[in-house]
C-alpha cells in the first residue's frame, strides 16, 4: 500500500479537495490567523503523556495508525474509561478552534482515530468528542454507521487523488476561500492551474 494519509487532511479534504491536494502532492502550506489559532490551542495536549483520575486514564498525544484503511496520526486526547469489569472504553477528544461547524469534516477526522483505536486495540470505540476553543465545552460524536461510512469515503477519495497525483480544479466559493490560508497559492478563481504552475507563471511574468 502506497503511503498513508495523515488524519488531519481527511478534515482539509472535507473542507476543499483542492486544499487537500495542494498540502498533499504540492506540500504548499501557509499560516493565516485561523491556522495560527489552531496551533496555539494544540501546544498544551501536543505533549505527550499521560495521567489517571479515577475511573478515567488519560492519554495525551497518541500515535495512531489503521494498516488496512490506509491512515495515521496523532490524537490530541484519548480518554480510557475503566468498566465495572476492568476493561476500558477509548474515547478520542480532538481539539479545534471555533465552534461547532455545519459540515461534518471534525467529525470525520475524530471517527478516523476511533477506526485507528479500534484496530489496534481490538475493541468497540462507540463516541468521541470534539473540544471547541470559543465554546469551550465538549460536543459528543456518536460513530454511527452514517459517520462511519463518510469516514471511510473519505479515506477513499483522498486515496484516489494521492494515487492519480492530480490537483483538483478550484470552485472558487467567496467564503471558504477567504477564510483559506492557501488562498494566494491556491489562486481559486484560475480553475484551470495548479497551484505550482500558477507560481511558474508569475514567476515567469516577473
Amino acid at each position: 500500500m502506497s503511503e498513508a494519509v495523515y488524519l488531519s487532511r481527511l478534515q482539509h479534504y472535507l473542507y476543499c479537495p483542492r486544499q487537500f491536494s495542494l498540502i498533499e502532492l504540492e506540500a504548499v502550506w501557509e499560516e493565516n490567523q485561523f491556522t495560527a489559532e489552531g496551533q496555539v490551542l494544540h501546544q498544551h495536549v501536543n505533549q505527550a503523556g499521560q495521567q489517571s483520575r479515577g475511573a478515567i486514564r488519560t492519554v495525551r498525544a497518541l500515535r495512531l495508525s489503521e494498516e488496512e484503511l490506509g491512515i495515521e496520526g496523532v490524537a490530541d486526547v484519548v480518554e480510557y474509561h475503566r468498566q465495572a469489569d476492568g476493561s476500558e472504553i477509548p474515547y478520542p477528544i480532538e481539539y479545534k478552534r471555533g465552534k461547532p461547524k455545519t459540515h461534518r469534516a471534525d467529525e470525520v477526522q475524530l471517527c478516523a482515530q476511533a477506526l485507528c483505536l479500534e484496530a489496534m486495540l481490538q475493541t468497540n470505540v462507540p463516541e468521541g468528542a470534539l473540544f471547541y476553543g470559543e465554546v469551550r465545552r465538549r460536543h459528543n460524536v456518536p460513530f454511527d454507521a452514517e459517520l462511519r461510512a463518510l469516514t471511510q469515503q473519505t479515506i477513499l477519495a483522498c486515496r484516489a487523488i494521492i494515487a492519480s497525483q492530480t490537483t483538483p480544479k478550484a470552485v472558487y466559493q467567496a467564503k471558504k476561500c477567504r477564510n483559506c490560508s492557501l488562498i494566494d497559492a491556491c489562486h481559486p478563481q484560475d480553475f484551470t492551474k495548479s497551484a505550482s504552475q500558477w507560481l511558474a507563471t508569475q514567476l515567469a511574468e516577473n
